[in-house]
């Protein structure tokens, strides 16, 4: 047992993976519970579609990728945003129109630019080519977004609830949406390496979502959803290094199976344990007993 867990540490591209998979598990499940607790989980996926152009551009002119994300994301979200302060249009339509317009639009700039994007790994991901200068732009955001949690939790939980109360009592509400906003783009960043655009979603809400099921506090929330991402994304990659298959997905399916278990498992929840469907067994098996006696 114990050389199946050491055998892959032999090899750096492993080493590196799997040390980015566990920051990635608890940056996702810190920033994806917010996106949870505000009802905005569609947010990551337009986000994580948007930065198709930023990225056709930046590697155009040559500049690194990573700021020409950020900065397309950046400028998706804000244009939700006005689009839902400025007209009758309802959030969640404006996030379709812009998130099928950014798409659109990366892809033409693509075409245009003749870009060299390898689209099949900015799709699904590459983490087993992540190299050490990603590990450590990896670990950079991990620790300012976390540090910025950290530093401004009361705030944001105050925002995060009732963002009317907040701005009332002279909260800066719109700088703190502008971070969070920023924190999200980040978060998506770093994680479209080792999932992709496609799976992106999945790492940001799984493991909170699975949280939220189990706990009722915010931070709790995001200390066992961190726990849970990290064990996804660790066992994700073993999976992948054992069966030889993607390790994107891997990890994605392991989630989403510990989503599951939840869902159906959760001692205040879950589809089989909450206390209605104990007393319809309890009904039941009381009825069968006295229709076997009779």
């Amino acid at each position: 047992m114990l050389n199946l867990l050491l055998e892959p540490l032999q090899f750096e591209f492993m080493r590196n993976a799997l040390f980015t998979s566990i920051m990635l598990g608890v940056l996702c499940a810190v920033v994806g519970s917010y996106l949870i607790v505000q009802r905005m989980g569609l947010l990551g996926d337009v986000i994580a579609h948007a930065v198709l152009p930023g990225l056709a551009i930046a590697f155009f002119f040559g500049v690194d990728i990573f700021i020409g994300a950020f900065i397309s994301g950046t400028i998706s979200t804000l244009i939700i945003a006005w689009i839902e302060t400025q007209s009758r249009v309802k959030v969640d339509v404006a996030m379709a129109m812009v998130f099928s317009g950014f798409l659109a639009l990366g892809i033409m700039l693509i075409t245009i630019l003749k870009s060299q994007i390898d689209l099949h790994s900015f799709l699904f991901g590459d983490i087993l080519g992540v190299t050490t200068s990603d590990v450590v732009r990896t670990l950079i955001i991990t620790v300012i977004v976390l540090l910025g949690v950290k530093l401004f939790y009361k705030e944001l939980l105050f925002y995060t609830f009732d963002a009317l109360a907040a701005q009332a009592i002279g909260l800066p509400v719109n700088l703190m949406q502008i971070g969070l906003i920023s924190a999200i783009t980040l978060t998506i960043i770093a994680s479209m390496q080792a999932v992709g655009v496609v799976l992106v979603v999945s790492l940001l809400i799984g493991p909170a979502i699975t949280a939220y099921l189990l706990v009722k506090e915010l931070h709790q929330m995001m200390f066992l959803g961190a726990i849970i991402g990290i064990v996804g994304s660790v066992s994700g990659m073993y999976i992948s290094y054992y069966l030889n298959v993607p390790s994107g997905a891997a990890i994605v399916l392991v989630i989403s199976g510990l989503f599951l278990l939840a869902l159906l498992l959760s001692p205040t929840q879950g589809i089989l344990t909450r206390p209605e469907m104990a007393h319809q067994r309890a009904r039941l098996i009381q009825q069968l007993t006295s229709a076997k006696k009779k």
